[in-house]
This record gives C-alpha cells, structure tokens and sequence, in this order.
C-alpha cells in the first residue's frame, strides 16, 4: 500500500473550512427539531406529552432512537481500537444483543407497561418500600451522571490530540445545543434527533469502510492481512477467565449487561413505554435490534480494515497518536482528508453518537428527578396535567450539564488503576466501568404484583 498517509509522511492532515461548517449542520439541525416541537407544543402543558411523546409515538423512531442511544461516540471510537487490538471475536456483542432483546420484549417490558408509570423505580417502591425506590433512582442518577461525562469528554479529548479541535470549544458548543434542544422538546425531540442522528452515524461509518477498504486493496486483501496477522477469531471458548475476548464473556456476560441497558434502564425504558400499545413497543424493540446489528457489523470491519491499514506501521509506535482511541480519527485523515468535507460528516457522525446518548440520558434523569423526588416530597399532588413549567422541569438539564464536563478531569487519576492506557483503547474501557456502576440496582424483575 502506497499514498500520501500519515505512517509514510510523519504528518497529520488537517480539517478544512468545510469541514467544519459540515460539523457544524449537524448541531444547527439538532436544534431546528427542538424549536419545531417546542412550537408545536407551546400549548400542550401535560407532563406525559414532554417525557413520553403523549404516549402516541411511531415504532420506527422509537426503534432508531433505542438503536442510537448507546451506540455513543465511544463506542465508535473504541469498537474499532478494541478489534485493531485484540482481533473480532468481540463481535459476539452481537448475541449477547439478541438475548438482550429477546428478554426486553418479552419479560421485563409487559412489566414496565403495564405499570404506566413515567418511572421505572416505581416498581420498586410497589415491592420492596420507598427506600428502595429512592436508593436504586439515586444510584441511576449517579450512574447516568458520570457517563455522560465521559461521553462529552474523551471523544473530545480524541479529536484535539489528532485535529486540534479545541476539547473545551468542542465539550461547551455540545453540551449547550443537546442542553438546548432537550429542554425545549422534551421526548418528541429526543427521538427525532436520534433518527437524524443515527442515520449521520450509519453515513459516517459506511464511508469510512469503504474508503478505507479501497485505500487497502478491497475488502478480500483487508481480511487476508487480517487472518494472516491473527486478528480473525470467532471460535475461542475457552473457561480462562484471564482471557480478554470469549464467546462466554462476550456473548453471555454481555446479554446480562445489555439486559440491564434495554430491559431496566430509565433512558431505555422511558422510550419503550411512549407507544400506544404494548405489541408496538415489542416491534420497536426488537427493529432496534437491526440497528445494533448494523452498528457494530460496521464498527468492527472498521477495525478490521484499520489493522490492515495500518499493518505496516503502527501509529502509536510510530508517535503519531498517544493512544489506539485515536486511530479512528488518525484514519478519518488519512483515507477521508482528500475529499473535500467527509472529515467533517465523520466529526458529525462521532459526535452525533455524543449527542444521542447525553439527549437520552438528560430526558431520562429529568424524568427520575421529578417523578422520584419532587413529587414524592414537594409537590405530592402533582398530577399528568401539571404544567410542566411549574416545577421548572425543563431547567434540570443545565444543572446536569454544569457538573457533566468537570467530572473526568477529575477521574483521570484514580481511573487509571489497574489500567494500562498504552495498551488499551480508553473509550471502551470508560464506555463498560461507567455504565456498570449501579447496574445492578434493579438486574432482577420477578413476576410483577400488578
């Protein structure tokens, strides 16, 4: 493979005017929808129309929306660092998302429909008291609150150590738009934008394979290289817990995590229940499993493309990146930086992955916040047609987003036992040790008394 690359030039391309107005579309369409449904809505004051939709939504974006959510920036940045590394037998995620679905649909879903509650820890509190209900919400928040940050924060961080975006330009202008458009729309929103979002991503990813397949020699030599090298696995069973990739841990313990995500969490839940009807939100469940599907078929041949990409030299022994997190945007330069402004849709595909998780997290701990606390101890009386102003719901976010950017500078230091970050992708490391703390809080549903 010869060109005009970074391995063989020592030089990182950079981003060009149009790159940047690209980029920045993505944020002034996101919020276009905000102010759409914040018009559209200016007289509808009913609490269950902001957080979910009125109950009338449509399977297909609900389904996108479920689909985009946690398919974050993280994930797009660290799947393919992750298959670069350690080769593709973490694409058995992928069974482990189908278990996740099938056990959604089916078992705890009926459950959290049926509640018709706007909160999911409401169950809780029918089963085990009111303590319970506020520790596990609690724990949620907490939870959901250092994601986010995290979210923000290292695709930023990526993306400064190979273009020179600037982290805190970049962490402020994403935060005040998804702040923006989340508290002026609500649920109907959320959903909308995830769609835009979603299909940014799918744009993004689908063009970054191609090219870089092409730059390669087509996809058959890329996985020859691939194979050769020892990078093409999909048998290892082994029982070695010292083991990093197997179908047990990736497959199963993954199916116990991404139950947790789509069968109990409040951002996940709270979506599912805004459809008419209980067979409508089974659909958008399981068509959002297509979505996951899709995603992470794309993101690991992304991997498997950027290994032989870059099988000559690599970049982080060469010094051209500090760390394998930022291969993908090193690539995005290299394969993508010679036609004029796809640089700029893949920044707008990375971060549209930024923003659909930090618009569905918002949403969600809004939800928790008023239906678990404020309700519960300052405004009992409250009910589904209470103004939604009146308890200055839609002011959550801003609070949420003054702590969200300070909090992984913070954690920098004490995350970093244990790891070592010359050796692994950060994204994906962050992505799984902050959507597992609190994950167990509600991890088992027995037969719902009501």
């Amino acid at each position: 493979m010869t060109g005009d690359y970074s391995i063989y030039t020592g030089d990182k391309r950079t981003l060009r005017i149009l790159d940047y107005i690209l980029f920045s579309l993505l944020f002034i369409a996101s919020a276009g929808i905000g102010f759409y449904h914040a018009y559209r809505d200016r007289k509808n004051t009913n609490v269950d129309n902001f957080h979910l939709g009125g109950r009338k939504m449509h399977p297909l974006p609900v389904s996108l929306s479920l689909a985009a959510t946690f398919m974050s920036a993280l994930t797009i940045l660290g799947t393919p660092a992750e298959v670069y590394t350690f080769g593709t037998m973490f694409y058995w995620i992928v069974l482990g998302m189908f278990i996740a679905t099938a056990g959604t649909a089916h078992v705890f879903l009926p459950v959290f429909y049926h509640m018709n509650k706007i909160s999911c820890f409401g169950y809780l509190q029918l089963r085990f008291g009111n303590m319970t209900r506020l520790l596990a919400s609690f724990l949620f928040l907490l939870q959901t609150l250092l994601y986010m940050g995290f979210v923000l924060y290292a695709p930023s961080l990526a993306f400064q150590a190979v273009t020179g975006l600037s982290l805190w330009g970049s962490m402020i202008g994403v935060a005040s738009v998804c702040t923006l458009y989340t508290m002026l729309g609500g649920m109907k929103t959320v959903l909308w934008t995830n769609c835009l979002q979603l299909v940014i991503m799918i744009i993004g990813l689908l063009a970054l394979l191609i090219e870089g397949s092409n730059a390669t020699g087509g996809i058959a030599k890329v996985w020859e290289i691939a194979k050769e090298q020892g990078r093409i696995e999909f048998n290892n069973i082994s029982v070695d817990p010292r083991t990093r990739h197997t179908v047990w841990s990736v497959g199963i313990g993954g199916a116990m995590f991404w139950t947790y995500l789509y069968g109990i969490n409040q951002a996940q839940v709270q979506r599912e229940c805004s459809l008419p009807t209980l067979r409508r939100s089974q659909l958008a469940v399981w068509l959002n499993f297509l979505g996951l599907l899709l995603i992470n078929t794309l993101v690991c041949l992304i991997g498997v493309v950027m290994y032989a990409f870059y099988s000559e030299c690599d970049p982080v022994k060469f010094g051209l990146v500090d760390k394998t997190d930022q291969l993908v945007p090193l690539m995005v330069l290299d394969v993508l930086g010679t036609i004029p402004g796809f640089p700029g849709i893949f920044m707008a595909c990375v971060f549209s992955g930024t923003l659909s998780s930090l618009s569905s997290g918002l949403n969600a701990m809004s939800a928790v916040i008023i239906e678990d606390y404020i309700k519960c101890f300052c405004f009992k009386s409250l009910t589904g047609h209470t103004n939604p102003k009146t308890i200055n719901k839609r002011l959550m976010s801003p609070l949420f987003y003054m702590l969200c950017p300070c909090l992984p500078d913070k954690m920098r230091i004490p995350m970093r036992f244990g790891v070592d970050y010359e050796k692994t992708d950060v994204c994906n490391k962050q992505d799984r040790t902050m959507r597992s703390t609190g994950n167990g809080n509600m991890a088992y549903i027995e037969d719902s008394p009501l």
